[in-house]
């Protein structure tokens, strides 16, 4: 994809060296697999350590929370507008700032002295991954412009998150048991290589793409401020000042938000893109898919080691069949929605899951270790059978150009709802003499909310109702 022509105004020229970088669209590739694998992976591989982390560190509930939330909040709240900053600065150049910057911040949370210093510094990684998470799709677009072979790379990209999420909690407990910082160490050399591979891929375009300023502020202080409000109102109560104005922050900022989508110029997230019930039913998918895959992670993460006496380790081993079997079934789903139909599949992910949440519901405090690891097994093939099932529903329900949007919007909502969950599981479960209650607690909001969410899919999305 090269001219002869003077690029345009704020485009990036291409050079000879660039013609010779853009032969191999396999780099692109290997970069992009990297990027999501790390973005992924550093959302699952902390839970497992937090036991360690607040040992070494301190800091209480609370403290654990925000070092899990603090890099899934950014994350949720940066990625409606960071794809308009990869337009702007190029694909290739969004994605070496994006990693960069997740790399800086990686180093920062294995040296961080202390708790304040290491969320901070997950707040930072957060945003290097949600700079990076759509440009790791731009890059494949450009590298593979034939649609079979860019259909065949978006699967191999897809892999690298569902191995990044499979060994998230193994590879957690693998290298807390050494010291819980090489759980950020790890990506110093996965990122070296993504850049490394990055530098045989060439230059992007930039294109002068309007950043929507009030919608992004609005966006990160609504949901921090509600975020912020469950976790200290969980640990210090609800009627405290701090929580009282993070709610009202929270409720100004929404109310700032939805004024600048309807009324902005260009709006990053318009409200017209919820007329459409597939779009509205996947994005409330998508959060509370997160609620019980992300909630029932940390909750048995905590559960395993601070009630049943578990090592970092063995809590890892103890996910193994779960996250082995996301894999497995992530491969096959696309089979089974050609035959039966995305909505169909991404309901029955939801029911499985919701079933898989009740099971450890009913479960005594006592119930064997290996009992419980098996029956973890619906939630991760229920979230395997939605979640794919779940993207191909929102890209088919929206125009080609409203890709980028539709995507960014759904990634939102995902990690949004596991940043909730934490912050209100956690609260259920800050007092140690009530953990089983609390923990019993969240495991039937996640399942209600799964059901309901199953429901409506099941009655909205019917094909009558599309007519």
């Amino acid at each position: 994809m090269t001219s002869t022509q003077a690029p345009a105004s704020g485009s990036a020229a291409t050079t000879p060296a660039d013609r010779g970088r853009t032969a191999a669209p396999a780099f692109a590739l290997g970069a992009a697999l990297l990027g999501f694998f790390v973005i992924t992976l550093d959302a699952l591989i902390v839970s497992v350590a937090l036991p360690t982390v607040g040992a070494d560190l301190g800091g209480g509930m609370t403290g654990l929370q925000w070092v899990v939330d603090g890099y899934t909040l950014v994350l949720a709240a940066l990625l409606l507008s960071a794809g308009s900053v990869s337009d702007r600065i190029g694909a290739r150049q969004a994605f070496g700032v994006g990693m960069g910057l997740f790399l800086i911040a990686s180093a920062a949370c294995g040296l961080a002295p202390t708790l304040p210093v290491l969320v901070a510094a997950r707040l930072v990684q957060g945003a290097g991954a949600a700079v990076m998470m759509p440009a790791t799709l731009a890059l494949i677009r450009e590298a593979y412009p034939d649609a079979a072979q860019r259909a065949r790379a978006l699967g191999f990209w897809a892999l690298g998150g569902s191995v990044g999420s499979a060994a998230g909690p193994l590879l957690g407990g693998a290298l807390s048991a050494v010291d819980w910082r090489w759980i950020f160490f790890i990506n110093l050399p996965v990122g070296a290589v993504a850049l490394a591979l990055l530098t045989r891929v060439a230059r992007s375009p930039r294109r002068p793409v309007p950043f929507d300023w009030t919608g992004q502020i609005s966006a990160v202080l609504a949901m921090g401020g509600v975020t912020y409000a469950l976790i200290e109102g969980g640990e210090y109560g609800f009627s405290g000042t701090p929580v009282i104005a993070a709610l009202a922050l929270s409720a100004l900022s929404l109310a700032v938000f939805l004024r600048s989508q309807a009324r902005g110029r260009h709006p990053m997230l318009p409200l017209t893109f919820f007329r459409s019930r597939p779009v509205t039913v996947t994005l409330l998918a998508g959060s509370t898919l997160n609620i019980g895959f992300y909630g029932l992670t940390f909750l048995l993460s905590l559960y395993f080691q601070q009630l049943r006496g578990l090592s970092a380790l063995a809590t890892g081993v103890a996910f193994l069949p779960m996250t082995l079997l996301t894999g497995v079934v992530a491969l096959q789903t696309a089979r089974l929605v050609r035959k039966f139909g995305g909505r169909l599949v991404m309901t029955a992910g939801m029911w499985i899951m919701a079933a898989g949440l009740l099971l450890l519901f009913f479960l005594p405090g006592t119930t064997p270790v290996r009992l419980v690891a098996v029956l973890m097994i619906p939630v991760s093939l229920g979230g395997a059978l939605a979640v794919p099932a779940m993207t191909g529903l929102m890209l088919e329900s929206v125009r080609p150009e409203q890709a980028g949007l539709a995507s960014g919007a759904l990634n939102t909502s995902r990690q949004f709802g596991g940043a909730l969950a934490v912050a209100v599981f956690g609260a259920l479960i800050a007092d140690r003499a009530d953990f089983l209650h609390g923990m019993r607690v969240s495991l039937f909001i996640g399942a209600a909310l799964l059901v309901a969410t199953a429901t409506a899919g099941g009655l909205l999305l019917r094909p009558t109702a599309s007519r």
